[in-house]
């Protein structure tokens, strides 16, 4: 049961939905990279240069050596800030909305404390209303 809450949890958040498409933009990154990097001469090594770009790590291994690899490597490089964005803005979005539902749990509580309060009052004026009645 926890677990589907969980699932439930971070799926409303959008956090899966980001992820998946930061391994959708990867995976074509690395497979733009194969296709026009002469260097990148695998697979394997146009998905190291499209995580490396993405990430704004840039080792140097491999690196954009034509004019269209290199504007290729310019939207890789936008398309995975954005997306970094969308997966750090959920994961903020969670920590944030944990702490919202602690805070609303002790308004709640403070809330319940004070109707049960102003209702020893009202019911205290009521018998004193009473009282002052009936003398």
């Amino acid at each position: 049961m926890k677990w589907q809450q969980r699932k439930r949890f971070i799926t409303r958040r959008g956090l899966i939905y980001s992820l998946l498409l930061c391994l959708l933009i990867l995976g074509l990154g690395g497979v733009g990279f194969w296709i026009v990097e002469p260097s990148a001469l695998t697979l394997s090594d146009g998905l190291w240069l499209a995580f490396t770009t993405a990430a704004t790590v840039g080792y140097g291994d491999i690196v954009p050596s034509t004019h269209a690899s290199r504007m290729f490597s310019v939207l890789v490089v936008l398309l995975g800030l954005a997306v970094l964005s969308l997966v750090t803005a959920s994961v903020a979005a969670m920590f944030v909305e944990t702490e919202e539902r602690q805070i609303e749990r002790d308004l709640m509580q403070e809330i319940g404390a004070l109707r049960l309060e102003v209702r020893s009052l009202h019911d205290e004026l009521r018998e004193f209303k009473a009282r002052r009645e009936t003398s």
